[in-house]
């Protein structure tokens, strides 16, 4: 059987994705802590692949202002900026509001179903103080409008925006001020079955409001980079190698 001529290509575009999900996710999961220092040859033998799909990945990140990169100096975490988190939460908010809007008068049984079904997870989740299982859930519920939009600008912007609330989100599922998401997914999934686009945006808008009061309690670091209570040990990853 021939092999395909962009094998090689398909190849690379898989590395460079796998690596930015890795290091994506041990930044938002706080593997990665806020200020830490990041040297390509630790993520390079952690993840077990070449330099070049970790700094692309770096560079990505930064781009979504996950990373700060200071060239010959360092690269470390993005610090806990406000600015930067409020930023992302009023970006992230309209996205889902054009979602929601476009995708009303598309949804079917299927997908209200696959909303029902998410936000049973969600409620069993936050029952359980499982933050990672009440964040895949609520992603898995919010992504059948974002889906069913069929708008590849709105995919683009939140899979850019969306990493940079991950933490705030963790901490708000990790506690009582989580509880009552489960209520406005309910009523949001009420108006999308009635059809009514205007009352399920305002639905949408109020359900993603809940984290600005977080942002009042959200802590910032000022600090040097690497000089913080971490900044002299050795970060481990989930599989025990350091970072450092």
């Amino acid at each position: 059987m021939p092999v395909p001529q962009n094998r090689g290509l398909v190849s690379r575009s898989l590395l460079r994705e796998s690596a930015y999900r890795a290091i994506r996710d041990a930044i938002v999961d706080g593997t990665l802590a806020p200020g830490e220092r990041l040297n390509d040859g630790d993520l390079v033998a952690w993840l077990g692949v070449s330099r070049t799909p970790v700094r692309e990945a770096l560079a990505r990140l930064e781009q979504a202002g996950l990373v700060q990169t200071k060239p010959g100096r360092y690269t470390i975490v993005s610090p806990l900026d406000v600015r930067a988190v409020r930023a992302a939460q009023s970006v992230t908010s309209a996205m889902h509001e054009l979602a929601v809007r476009e995708a009303v008068p598309r949804l079917d049984t299927v997908e209200l179903d696959a909303m029902r079904e998410a936000n049973a997870r969600f409620a069993d989740a936050l029952r359980r103080n499982d933050a990672e299982a009440a964040l895949e859930a609520d992603d898995t519920f919010h992504r059948v409008t974002v889906t069913a939009c069929a708008n590849e600008a709105v995919t683009t912007v939140l899979d850019q925006f969306t990493p940079v609330l991950r933490r705030l989100e963790r901490l708000r599922f990790s506690s009582l001020s989580g509880r009552g998401s489960v209520a406005q997914h309910d009523r949001i999934i009420a108006l999308c079955a009635a059809g009514d686009v205007e009352g399920a945006v305002a639905a949408t808008r109020a359900n993603w409001q809940t984290l600005l009061p977080l942002l009042e309690a959200w802590p910032v670091s000022s600090e040097e980079p690497g000089s913080g209570a971490r900044g002299g040990e050795q970060t481990q990853s989930r599989d025990g190698a350091p970072f450092r």
